[in-house]
């Protein structure tokens, strides 16, 4: 593992070093008369930078900001080790504070062709104001990463429904650190079943068993200062159930790709459902087709208080 960390830190180093340096990862060889003209226009900007006093702002080819690696770097440099299974809080991995940054999506533009409502640079002011908010999100975010990869890790036919919510729950607990209202579990978990769609907790006592041929909705939540994250996944074993998997995943991620400030609800609902539907699935010799079962409105989170 430790070396797994050092050839990461190794990496990011390298392309830190790249990006400040203002070079490209896959710079192709040029000629020599080409080289000194761009020399010779990279040094005049330079110089004229230079007079006007404005700092140079340093982006990626692929548009990642320096703030960004810097993070990530500062992530892996600080993280300790994470035991299998995990029991190792989140905010022990990350001493320092500064917590991974996830998959981020680009907002679409909205429909009057605005692309955005701010400059830059106040974006970047908003940022740093909310910066405490966010970084109780991405805490609350990596730790239901890890116990979300560790439930698949377990869950098999066989397991009562009881038990695979107390070890989820259990795990949760110790990543997220349970403190009071500071940092827990954002709701009871959720491990509906078949032709219930969300929403099902086990009561004690409930004896019901997971099957070979069981369609389970797992949905479970972090927070972190009352900030919840929320996530819900489908996990099945019986591979006649791979093509509605797609379905809904392909649903999902058109969802979040049509997601952003200033767009509608029911438009997103519409991007989704259109997706949805284009999808049919055979299921023991029977054809169906793509449906929603449950809408944007179905499911609201507010900070809690």
């Amino acid at each position: 593992m430790a070396d797994v960390i050092a050839e990461r830190v190794a990496e990011q180093k390298a392309v830190l070093n790249r990006e400040l340096n203002g070079e490209a990862e896959d710079r192709e060889e040029a000629d020599p008369a080409e080289e000194t003209s761009k020399k010779k226009r990279k040094k005049k900007k330079k110089n004229k930078s230079a007079g006007t006093g404005e700092p140079r702002q340093v982006k990626s080819r692929l548009g990642v900001s320096v703030r960004h690696l810097l993070v990530s770097l500062c992530c892996v440099l600080t993280a300790k080790c994470q035991t299998d299974p995990p029991s190792v809080s989140i905010c022990e991995l990350y001493p320092s504070g500064v917590f991974p940054i996830g998959q981020e999506c680009e907002y679409p533009v909205v429909q009057d062709g605005a692309v955005s409502r701010m400059t830059n640079e106040e974006k970047r002011v908003l940022d740093k104001a909310n910066e405490e908010m966010w970084n109780d999100f991405r805490q609350a975010a990596e730790a239901h990463r890890q116990v979300r990869k560790h439930v698949r890790s377990f869950l098999k036919p066989g397991m009562t429904m009881i038990e695979i919510c107390e070890r989820l729950e259990d795990c949760s607990r110790k990543l997220i650190k349970e403190n009071g209202l500071n940092a827990g579990l954002a709701f009871p978990t959720g491990c509906s079943l078949n032709h219930c769609a969300a929403h099902y907790t086990p009561n004690a006592g409930d004896t019901t068993v997971l099957q070979y041929d069981d369609v389970c909705k797992i949905d479970f939540g972090t927070h972190i200062n009352g900030r919840i994250i929320d996530c819900a996944f489908t996990v099945t074993f019986n591979p006649k159930y791979d093509k509605l998997l797609e379905a809904v995943k392909d649903a999902t991620n058109t969802g979040i790709k049509n997601a952003g400030i200033d767009v509608r609800l029911c438009d997103v609902g519409e991007a989704i459902q259109e997706v949805m539907e284009s999808y049919e699935v055979e299921l023991d010799g029977k054809t169906y087709q793509g449906e929603i079962t449950l809408s944007l409105q179905d499911t609201q989170l507010y900070r809690k208080q």
